[in-house]
């Protein structure tokens, strides 16, 4: 079985990100969670419940639920920084971060929150992705990435939000995108670019 394309592009451009910052911040302290290998739980009723009730209200049932939540949180709450691997998968984000997504967006709490500690904190989301689906290519209308965490992460909960994006990652492999192959070293060049220019800039503390 051979690696998604994406995922591997993801994680070296992220890699190349965090290697960037840790030379510009020898000392600083990074807080990495493998959503792939340790996924944090998917929403169910009694966590998404979590969200609408007073936590000194909560059932015994809804404390254990929001914990976890809770220590997510924190952890966005705390940083400095963050960067986010975002492979699209059918279209879309991984299934293990929309479930990250989920956990640390409460509203009253992390979302429409005027003096929230994570609003204006800056993350970094590498969207890698096989194809091309920037405006003027046939695809813009299914980009469902970007759309969707620019929505979250910046409109709700206020983060300012900057993206690398290397795309055209299985035209190497893909036989379906031969025509296309010419073209995909320029984005996979730019992606690195960005992502070691960003990580020197950023903020002192990255969790990623």
């Amino acid at each position: 079985m051979r690696t998604c394309d994406r995922r591997i592009r993801s994680r070296s451009v992220t890699a190349a990100f965090r290697k960037a910052w840790q030379d510009q911040h020898p000392d600083g302290s990074v807080i990495y969670r493998d959503l792939a290998a340790d996924p944090v739980p998917h929403l169910d009723a009694v966590t998404a419940s979590t969200s609408y009730t007073d936590p000194a209200d909560h059932t015994p049932a809804q404390v254990e639920a929001y914990a976890p939540r809770l220590e997510l949180i924190k952890e966005l709450e705390y940083a400095d920084a963050v960067l986010i691997g975002a492979p699209m998968y059918n279209l879309t984000i991984p299934s293990t971060l929309k479930a990250w997504v989920d956990q640390v967006t409460i509203v009253g709490r992390t979302a429409f929150v005027e003096d929230s500690p994570i609003k204006g904190t800056p993350v970094f989301v590498v969207a890698s992705r096989g194809g091309a689906y920037g405006p003027g290519t046939p695809c813009k209308g299914y980009e469902c990435v970007q759309n969707y965490l620019q929505a979250v992460l910046a409109d709700l909960v206020g983060m300012e939000i900057d993206f690398i994006v290397p795309e055209l990652t299985t035209a190497h492999s893909n036989p379906a995108l031969p025509l296309l192959i010419p073209l995909a070293d320029a984005p996979k060049a730019k992606a690195y670019e960005d992502a070691i220019s960003k990580g020197k800039a950023a903020a002192p503390n990255v969790a990623a």
